[in-house]
């Protein structure tokens, strides 16, 4: 049975400040507590306001173990003034930056999920390379740029433990998409291409890959070039991870 969260989790879930469509939320949710069997903690780079951090602190607590939240809080580049995704409510009036944290304090605190978060505030690539501890899930849902989504995967996914999931946002294959999710699509391409990861499954721009075979040495394979064609591989609609086998935005 797809493991699903409990009806007020979900709600806050929702009530959250954030662009995760339910779907891809449910689906992230599934992965996580398929994930969190490890016994391991569970990590996602792109914090925002805590919108899909709600739904892995949930399946942290019903594991057991920690789940880990990666961002600087100034705002991704889509959520800058002047772009689509910004909101005036984010920015802190005394400085004039985006100041996500005490949003995402106020998300977790609604939810009653605070002591089973840890916030790891800084730049992802600074922060991942001061860290040794194995992990059941890697989210990747950080930057939009090849420069940060494709360091958040060179950083991060390395940690993968054997059996554990690296789940990828914002993939659209679609080249009209370049600014949104071209990025994350190519960090995708990359991870399938490198051997070391198989797709399990699909929801949305959701995809969840499962490590299936051990981390390159130090480097690892290189990028794709950009815009390659997508290998042949058959998505498995959106069955959860764990059980059969994860921010539009956070």
């Amino acid at each position: 049975m797809t493991a699903a969260p409990q009806p007020e989790i979900l709600a806050a879930f929702e009530a959250a400040k954030g662009f995760m469509p339910v779907d891809e939320g449910l689906a992230l949710y599934a992965a996580a507590v398929g994930a969190g069997r490890l016994g391991l903690p569970l990590l996602e780079v792109g914090t925002y306001c805590g919108r899909s951090t709600i739904l892995l602190a949930d399946a942290a607590r019903r594991a057991g173990v920690t789940a880990l939240t990666v961002d600087h809080h100034r705002g991704s580049e889509e959520q800058q003034p002047g772009w689509e995704y910004h909101d005036p409510q984010t920015v802190d009036p005394e400085i004039g930056l985006m100041d996500t944290l005490p949003a995402f304090r106020r998300t977790l605190h609604r939810a009653g999920l605070e002591e089973h978060v840890v916030a790891l505030v800084g730049r992802s690539p600074q922060i991942a390379a001061l860290w040794n501890t194995p992990l059941a899930l890697v989210f990747v849902d950080g930057g939009h740029t090849d420069e940060h989504a494709g360091a958040d995967y060179a950083g991060w996914a390395p940690h993968v433990a054997p059996g554990g999931l690296l789940v990828i946002h914002d993939v659209f294959p679609d080249p009209e998409d370049e600014f949104t999710g071209q990025a994350p699509y190519r960090v995708y391409l990359r991870a399938l291409r490198s051997g070391e990861f198989t797709e399990v499954s699909v929801t949305g721009s959701l995809r969840v890959l499962r490590r299936t075979a051990p981390a390159a040495p130090t480097g690892g394979s290189p990028a794709p070039e950009a815009r390659t064609p997508a290998p042949a591989v058959e998505a498995s609609g959106s069955a959860p991870a764990g059980e059969a086998p994860a921010a539009g935005r956070r």
